[in-house]
């Protein structure tokens, strides 16, 4: 099994930045198995959806509403994910969660993780 823990979320005026963290830990197995890596949030009364998306070779993917203000970026050897978010609007607020995709040798099938979300607020 793969846990994430989620941190850096917090009430930003319009404009500013915050850095959310995410940090995986499990057995070294399945932690070795990490592939792609996610960054998704929920505003109130909205679905979830894809923020932004990093591979374990590093590329990067981003929702259209995102592009240049985000950035998504991880340290394997932490086995941290990382979202740098600048020029926050107040549409951004909403609760931010980690998801993991990783490789279960156990089951022989890809599985996800998901962090319990961390709240970034944006006032205007």
């Amino acid at each position: 099994q793969v846990y994430l823990e989620e941190s850096g979320g917090g009430l930003v005026q319009a404009g500013g930045s915050l850095r959310l963290s995410c940090a995986a830990s499990g057995s070294i197995a399945s932690i070795n198995a990490i592939n792609a890596m996610h960054w998704y949030r929920q505003a109130p009364g909205k679905q979830r959806e894809l923020v932004a998306g990093i591979t374990s070779g590093g590329s990067t993917n981003y929702a259209d509403s995102v592009k240049g203000r985000f950035t998504i970026s991880r340290d394997n050897d932490k086995n941290t994910v990382y979202l740098q978010m600048n020029s926050l609007k107040p549409e951004d607020t909403a609760d931010y969660y980690c998801n993991v995709a990783w490789f279960d040798i156990v089951t022989r099938r890809p599985r996800d993780s998901w962090g319990q979300g961390t709240q970034v607020t944006v006032s205007s």
